[in-house]
């Protein structure tokens, strides 16, 4: 085990005090022989015994404090029913390996379930695995192994792991939704949402990854049309598929982020992402007329665009390649059908388009005598890719000189040709756009806009829709961005969506009876590590009697994408053991909504937007003893707010140090970077500096740490200690393990402090008060001081040091405490720790002040350590408190009298805690001279009829200080004859003007 902090032995003798006299004595140590000349005679196995029973082990006390917190966890069970709180990170995807993005983030979740716990509160801080997904899928074919077997090694892989991290997860309610009793409520949700018409069958053309045979998200989907994971270049596929209707809830998705905004309780950040997502945008539908040569083409091709007033600037219309008229063009037209296949490896910001030949448009307001004559110019038609099919009407009306997208299109396809301005900044037509660049802004019509010349944009916008409306051309509309969600994915390792397809019943839900509709075993798939979807090919499984008729069916083949497993695992939590139902209505009602969510923000979108919906359809279903014909009339019955997180904490990302080779750029690896000079890291091969960065940790860069490593080395608490004292909780982290050597230093001076403490309060009357009692007794001690108003020098300095050291503790509690709310700012609440701890181990504090105060200071400190290193805290709380025999995070005192112990809270104590002293800066003439420690003034001659007397008493306290006499009357400054005495801040300063 390594010894923490060790000392040099001349060091440690004086913190070991008595402790160490007896052993000493008998070795003849005395005033006449020398401690160090007394060691000499001291055995090596007697020495290494005594000092054994001094040093500070933290791996030890992390093992201790695990195994007493297990056994009383198990006496007392855990009971769901007790708790008022619900603190929940993200849970983890099991890889197998947990790494320091999970060290952070389970660290922040334990320390505020802590701190809450010392408050009083009954914190519930579960723990499950989010196992379902392509990548165990992947893992299981590469490796020949059943997919369930590998998700299973790797769950207890981590379990052990995060076991080592001195978390209090709430282990009884531990899930993963790879378990069927899990699926099994999640297949009873799914049919709860078909039930209400909210799950539906619809043929969609999909991403499919022609590789992992599955369907893929646009999200998962690179730059390059390639797949995320596979790589290889993504297909559009039309196929029937599984959609929930996410946009039946979309008014409350987005009126609700203003609750969410509410006191900053969710980041601004991921609110404006939310916002964009659902991407609620008010325009108009404008149909533009087509010129048709012999094409079998609709009369007027509809846009929706939500900047009406730019109308006048149209140059080109745009389709999407899904367009019904671009795939009807495609049948007759061989080089359309060419262009079109290339579209799936193309990025959707490509600036290739297809111009349809034989076919133009015309700009609605071409039939308007006044209209300029640049309008009224036949429009090309152009099929393009950054035209999205699923938006609007899968059609823009391209507008070179006021959208930055069509600017570039144009470019690139007329780049001689004028680009059109219809609207400027100001009235002189002047733009805040570069020349040559789109003015993207509203603003004031210009001259190419007609009649409208001198209007602003806004008011232009509506009155052309007015003009254009009488005639069918436009109307006001509103659009989504938001899609409904689709959740089916061709894979074996995912819920199974319980659908059964009768030929004479049509679609037919499986009954709640029959539930779960369980994975069935294809270990032949894997042994012969096969692509594809399994269950395609497990005839005895899909073939099934109907449940309506009983004729012959077929099961559903697809699989449930892992998000809808996510969108409601937190509900699981709180009732993880009901059989019957996900969650009963009295436990969601008691512990939902979750009080502090905690992740990274790459969730921002998807995850919490589909947590959302379903929590608001949950919340408003038969599962929360609530039912409505239809979701629009389940959120009419009430105005509540249905939201699954009240406050929602993203941390930032930890970057590992990288070495780079400067001549190659090439990232190197541990044993080609000579670090003998940690400051002057150099390449082992050339002997060049090696240049070195902060980066996202990943295996090619060579610059991952793993967890337990670290904590195997220096301790659970030491290690959440570091990760929370590097850097804001929201910041990147840029991880560096030399720094923790601060943390260890702290540590062990915390540890020799409450050692000190605790022998001092042995032999003292104070130990008769009890941790939790001491309060009115402090409070008692410095009303007691104030009367007696003593003279002696030493009681005195014991008030003084005793003043200093509580006044410093009540403002930790009230700036650690704030920390702790905060939750950013936990790194503060280490630094505010360590100020204190310097405090009360300063010798002219320490020594010199009241043994209670000493005492509750050490104790005060412990409890405010707790939350952060919990086993170091327990054992230092029952070296002071020998007599405690319960856990600090128990809740409850032991149950013999004993009450719990408290995180601590500001006493009233501060109108007693003024200093008897203050520093008084002197000045002659302006120009500051020295400083001296003087008597504080009464407060009456702070009232500003009292100058003159604050005046005399300031001058004569400066003048009662040996410093002040030798430096003004040793000098010649008489101040009774100074022009001027200025006194400002309360004598904090004094200016004589002579």
């Amino acid at each position: 085990m390594p010894l923490i902090c060790p000392r040099p032995l001349g060091r440690l003798v004086p913190k070991l005090g008595s402790s160490l006299r007896p052993v000493l004595s008998s070795l003849g140590a005395s005033p006449r022989r020398p401690v160090g000349v007394a060691l000499q005679h001291l055995g090596t196995v007697s020495w290494k015994r005594f000092y054994a029973d001094h040093k500070l082990d933290l791996l030890a006390l992390d093992q201790k404090w695990r195994q007493k917190w297990a056994e009383s966890s198990r006496e007392k069970g855990n009971k769901e029913d007790e708790k008022n709180k619900y603190v929940l990170p993200m849970f983890p995807y099991p890889s197998g390996n947990l790494h320091l993005g999970h060290l952070r983030v389970y660290t922040i979740a334990d320390v505020i379930a802590r701190f809450q716990t010392l408050q009083g509160h009954k914190v519930l801080l579960p723990m499950g695995w989010d196992a379902f997904g392509l990548p165990a899928e992947n893992a299981a074919i590469e490796r020949g192994i059943n997919p369930a077997t590998w998700t299973k090694a790797n769950i207890a892989k981590m379990k052990e792991q995060l076991g080592h991290m001195n978390g209090s997860w709430d282990w009884n309610c531990e899930l993963a939704t790879c378990d069927p009793d899990f699926y099994k409520h999640t297949q009873k949700i799914f049919l709860a949402l078909h039930e209400k018409g909210l799950a539906y069958q619809a043929e969609a053309e999909v991403n499919y990854d022609p590789v992992d045979k599955t369907v893929l998200a646009n999200e998962q989907v690179d730059a390059n049309g390639c797949s995320w994971r596979s790589g290889a270049k993504v297909e559009k596929r039309k196929l029937k598929q599984w959609f929930l209707k996410i946009s039946e809830f979309r008014e409350s998705l987005l009126k609700d982020l203003e609750t969410l905004a509410k006191n900053e309780a969710w980041p601004e950040r991921v609110l404006a992402m939310q916002k964009n997502w659902l991407g609620k945008s008010k325009g108009a539908t404008v149909k533009f007329p087509v010129l048709a040569f012999g094409q079998g083409t609709p009369s007027a091709i509809e846009v929706f665009t939500s900047r009406p007033d730019t109308l006048f600037g149209v140059q080109y219309i745009a389709l999407a390649a899904t367009h019904p008229s671009v795939q009807q063009l495609a049948k007759s037209d061989p080089e359309l059908q060419a262009f079109l296949s290339t579209l799936p490896g193309l990025s959707p910001d490509s600036k290739v388009g297809y111009l349809l030949p034989h076919i133009r448009a015309v700009n609605p307001l071409a039939y308007h005598e006044e209209t300029p004559e640049d309008t009224k110019v036949s429009l090309p038609i152009y099929v393009a890719p950054y035209v999205l099919g699923d938006y609007g009407e899968g059609a823009v009306m391209g507008v070179p000189g006021h959208d930055l997208r069509d600017h570039a299109f144009w470019k690139e396809h007329h780049y001689d040709a004028p680009v059109r301005f219809v609207l400027a900044a100001s009235e002189d037509e002047s733009t805040t756009a570069m020349p040559n660049e789109p003015f993207t802004e509203h603003g004031v019509m210009n001259a190419n806009s007609g009649i409208f010349k001198g209007k602003s944009s806004k008011e232009a916008g509506e009155m052309l829709v007015k003009l254009l409306e009488p005639a069918g051309l436009a109307k006001e509309t509103e659009k989504w961005r938001l899609r409904d969600w689709l959740i089916s994915r061709q894979r074996y390792w995912g819920t199974p969506i319980p659908i059964v397809h009768c030929g004479s019943c049509g679609t037919v839900p499986v009954p709640d009876e029959q539930l779960p509709v369980v994975l069935p075993e294809v270990d032949e798939h894997w042994a012969g590590k096969k692509t594809g979807n399994p269950l395609e090919s497990q005839t005895d499984w899909i073939n099934t009697p109907c449940p309506k008729c009983g004729g012959d069916a077929k099961r559903d083949t697809d699989t449930m994408d892992t998000f809808v497993d996510s969108s409601w695992y937190y509900m699981r939590f709180i009732d993880a053991h009901n059989k019957e139902a996900p969650f009963s209505p009295e436990k969601a009602k008691a512990l939902t909504p979750v009080d502090l969510y905690i992740g990274g923000v790459e969730h921002a979108i998807l995850h919490l937007l589909y947590s959302r919906f379903i929590y608001k359809f949950l919340m408003t279903s038969s599962f929360a003893g609530k039912e409505a014909e239809t979701a629009e009339a389940a959120e009419s019955e009430s105005s509540e707010v249905y939201e699954p997180f009240k406050r929602l904490i993203t941390q930032g990302m930890v970057h590992g140090r990288t070495y780079t080779d400067p001549a190659t750029g090439r990232f190197l690896k541990p044993d080609e970077v000579d670090l003998s000079d940690p400051h002057q890291p150099k390449v082992v091969a050339t002997g060049a500096l090696a240049n070195v960065s902060y980066e996202k940790m990943s295996k090619s860069k060579h610059n991952g740490v793993d967890p337990t490593t670290f904590i195997a080395q220096y301790g659970a608490d030491t290690t959440r200690a570091h990760i929370l004292f590097q850097a804001p909780a929201s910041e990147i982290l840029d991880w560096d393990e030399s720094k923790i050597t601060g943390v260890t230093r702290w540590l062990s001076r915390v540890h020799d402090l409450v050692r000190k403490t605790a022998a001092s309060a042995s032999t003292s009357s104070s130990t008769s008060e009890t941790p939790s009692s001491a309060t009115s007794t402090i409070k008692a001690f410095f009303e007691q001081q104030q009367q007696q108003q003593s003279e002696s020098i030493d009681d005195l300095a014991k008030l003084d040091a005793s003043i200093t050291i509580w006044r410093e503790v009540q403002r930790t509690i009230s700036s650690v405490t704030a920390s702790y709310n905060k939750v950013y700012t936990l790194n503060t609440v280490i630094s505010d720790l360590m100020s204190l701890t310097n405090v009360i181990a300063s010798s002219s504090n320490y020594d010199a002040a009241d043994p209670l105060i000493r005492r509750e200071a050490v104790s005060a400190l412990i409890r405010m350590m707790a939350p952060v290193a919990p086993a170091f805290a327990e054992e230092c709380w029952h070296v002071l408190f020998p007599e405690s025999s319960a856990s600090l995070f128990s809740g409850s005192g032991s149950g013999d009298g004993e009450q719990a112990a408290r995180f601590p809270v500001p006493d009233g104590t501060e109108g007693l805690l003024k200093s008897r002293k203050q520093t008084c800066a002197v000045q002659l003439n302006g120009k500051t001279k020295f400083a001296v420690e003087i008597g504080t003034p009464p407060a009456g001659l702070l009232e500003k009829s009292a100058e003159e007397k604050l005046r005399e008493f300031i001058v004569g306290e400066v003048l009662k200080t040996e410093e002040g006499r030798a430096k003004l009357q040793g000098r010649g400054v008489d101040v009774s004859k100074a022009k001027k005495v200025i006194v400002v801040r309360g004598g904090k300063l004094l200016n004589v003007v002579m």
